[in-house]
């Protein structure tokens, strides 16, 4: 069975994978949100109360799976891999929180990063190429991945949610290319921003590897053969 009609099929592994892939990637981001909180709010249990959180903290997570979804209906349509689709996906991220459309029009920095993104004024061609290049790049595909996941965290084309969004770019590639997915855990925060910051292609690709393989053992757990 193909790694994306058992998503689809299996009810348990979709809410397990979705609340996974949600809750991690926004506490990477900073979200205080637990586990239990992030399910809770995704799949409407009612039995859990939520006190305390933050607005944005709610709709963050709420995004995220909706983001996750255009993902899963890109990848069942066959749509293009393209700049509408990048642009839909983190328009998606940021609802709510930081409406804003297209492409940053300001400078950002990245905390805790020495590398400056680009002067917003370059960000149009340097996506236009980041497109093409992606879409005509044959090499293996963890190395490709990888590469592509870096440079899109070093343009860092929008205001906000571009960590997110590169994050479901990732598995969007992998799922497109029949692999088992990966959730980044935010206990390996560091070890993931190292390899951003050193521009470490081939470090990067080699753990997205076994991130893939261990997300396929997970996935036995839940039926896949």
């Amino acid at each position: 069975m193909r790694i994306f009609e058992f998503i689809f099929s299996n009810k348990d592994y979709l809410e397990d994978f979705t609340t996974r892939s949600t809750y991690h990637s926004n506490a990477i981001e900073g979200s205080t949100l637990t586990y239990a909180e992030t399910y809770a709010i995704l799949y409407n249990d009612n039995s859990f109360k939520i006190e305390g959180k933050e607005p944005r903290e709610i709709y963050e997570a709420i995004n995220h799976k909706k983001a996750l979804e255009l993902v899963f209906k890109n990848l069942q349509n066959n749509e293009e891999f393209d700049e509408r689709f990048i642009k839909k996906l983190n328009e998606t991220i940021n609802r709510d929180i930081k409406d804003t459309e297209g492409y940053r029009t300001v400078q950002v920095f990245i905390q805790g990063s020495e590398h400056i993104p680009p002067e917003p004024e370059k960000v149009p061609n340097l996506m236009m190429y980041y497109i093409y290049n992606y879409n005509h790049d044959e090499q293996d595909i963890f190395a490709k991945i990888a590469k592509y996941h870096i440079d899109f965290e070093r343009i860092h084309p929008f205001e906000d949610g571009n960590g997110r969004t590169g994050r479901l770019l990732i598995n969007y590639e992998l799922i497109k290319n029949n692999l088992p997915p990966v959730v980044i855990a935010k206990e390996d925060r560091v070890k993931y921003f190292e390899f951003l910051k050193d521009n470490e292609t081939n470090g990067l690709a080699q753990w997205l590897k076994e991130l893939s393989i261990r997300e396929e053992e997970r996935m036995k757990k839940f039926g896949y053969k």
